[in-house]
């Protein structure tokens, strides 16, 4: 676990731009478990690519995409385990991967961006992967 003072910046990078931050299973049960609507779900991390890809990507899809999942949710890996344990448990089949992002539609996973395709691509890319993903499921 980093120090609560290392990470409530990136945090906030998420949270200020509408995502609610999860902290219990319980409360990933709850935002994932829904049979209705689209949620989407950041595992955020300390890592460069979450700060140089990851979360501008995920702010830029949000705000420039006409259609938009109806609940935006982050868990934080190295940080609250049982919340990312859970969140993980409804990826699947998808291995761990943090900083990773999941659409969810009807309680179902439907779009899934893992770490491999984060570190490894353009900012750009990762944004249309994003707004393409919107625009089918949202």
């Amino acid at each position: 676990m980093y120090p609560e003072y290392m990470v409530a910046p990136i945090r906030e990078d998420l949270t200020s731009a509408g995502f609610e931050q999860l902290m219990t299973a319980e409360e990933v049960e709850q935002a994932l478990s829904s049979t209705e609507g689209t949620v989407l779900v950041a595992v955020n991390s300390v890592c460069g690519c979450a700060a140089a890809k990851a979360r501008p990507a995920l702010k830029m899809a949000v705000a420039s995409s006409d259609k938009k999942p109806a609940k935006l949710v982050t868990v934080f890996a190295g940080m609250e385990q049982d919340a990312v344990a859970k969140a993980r448990e409804h990826m699947l089949p998808y291995p761990p991967s943090s900083p990773s992002i999941a659409l969810f539609k009807d309680g179902e996973l439907v779009h899934m961006i893992e770490r491999y395709h984060i570190e490894g691509n353009e900012l750009n890319r990762i944004v249309d992967n994003l707004k393409g993903a919107f625009e089918a499921y949202c």
